[in-house]
């Protein structure tokens, strides 16, 4: 008789250090952009108090956090591999997520280093943000089985993590494997992740992240997504902001607009549309319905203040899915067709 093969503990367990965001509603300052609009500055006045509007604490954010977070809402079953200091903000982080339903078992307290923090400017809902990442060992954990397996943001010393998870992953080549880098990451260059890139299932940043790491000459999207896709990822996303994002399977070039409508605040946007992708092809869509996933989990996201509370369930998914429906990926005829 045939041996079945067992099913995975776990739909999705996302890995990177947690943190605590702090908000800060700001209307006391000025924004200086360039004639391209490329490059804004926020400027406060030097050396004066700066009246808040509002302050919103968020106990539990990070990347990993909010993708945890966001699978299990949309019904998969989740765990957290994460880093938080044995403080009461690590206790928070810990309580925030297990009440999400998130499996906690991989949360590891640091005795030594205090919970990681982001102070977030919000003005005119763009934010700018301060992150501190405390110094940590990172350890990779006994995983548990899993289908999928999503890596991002972490502190400085991630390279010895990063050669761990690259030797687990290549003892299970049928997990699916979604990187989402973080700062330090991107900031560390290509070749220090290029073995992480080569195993991606799915492979999503947003522009100037793809061009700090590809920054040879004027390139294209196109030319982007391409070069991901040549160094090994299978599915590359590049997000662009409000002008949607652009994506690359090997075949087809897809363009996603965004879900139109004014934001409140837009820390999140990024994590909620890759989980939102990646949640959808866990469920078997294909890419370019994935797009309209991540997008509506991000047009949720933005309409609040902080990265998880307007993330949705699956019934908020479909009620958004089906109030754009009239909002479509558009396939790109590119030189290659």
């Amino acid at each position: 008789m045939p041996s079945r093969r067992r099913k995975p503990a776990f739909d999705i367990i996302s890995i990177g250090e947690s943190l605590r965001d702090v908000f800060y509603a700001i209307d006391e300052a000025s924004l200086s952009c360039s004639i391209n609009k490329e490059r804004c500055l926020l400027c406060l006045e030097y050396a004066e108090k700066i009246p808040v509007l509002s302050i919103v604490k968020t106990p539990a954010a990070g990347n990993a956090a909010n993708a945890a977070v966001g699978s299990a809402r949309l019904g998969l079953k989740s765990a957290l591999v994460t880093w938080v200091g044995k403080d009461k903000a690590g206790r928070d982080i810990h309580e925030a997520v297990d009440l999400e339903h998130v499996d906690t078992r991989f949360l590891t307290f640091d005795p030594k280093h205090p919970t990681s923090e982001a102070t977030i400017l919000n003005y005119q809902g763009e934010r700018t943000q301060l992150v501190f990442f405390e110094p940590r060992t990172y350890r990779l954990p006994a995983l548990s089985s899993t289908r999928c397996i999503y890596y991002t943001a972490m502190g400085e010393k991630h390279a010895i993590f990063d050669r761990m998870l690259s030797k687990e992953l290549a003892r299970f080549p049928d997990t699916f494997f979604v990187f989402q880098p973080g700062t330090t990451h991107v900031h560390g260059g290509l070749d220090i992740i290029k073995p992480l890139i080569k195993r991606c299932d799915l492979f999503i940043l947003n522009d100037h992240e793809a061009r700090h790491l590809l920054p040879d000459g004027e390139r294209t999207i196109h030319n982007l997504l391409e070069a991901f896709h040549h160094i090994g990822a299978k599915r590359v996303i590049i997000t662009l902001g409000e002008n949607g994002a652009e994506s690359f399977d090997g075949t087809a070039h897809y363009h996603m607009p965004i879900f139109a409508g004014k934001p409140v605040e837009r820390t999140g946007a990024g994590d909620s549309f890759a989980t939102g992708v990646t949640v959808a092809l866990l469920n078997g869509k294909q890419l370019h319905e994935a797009l309209r996933w991540g997008t509506a989990n991000s047009r949720s996201v933005i309409n609040e203040i902080g990265p998880q509370k307007g993330l949705l369930t699956s019934a908020g998914m479909r009620t958004m899915l089906k109030r754009y429906a009239h909002v479509e990926p558009r396939k790109i005829k590119d030189t290659n067709d």
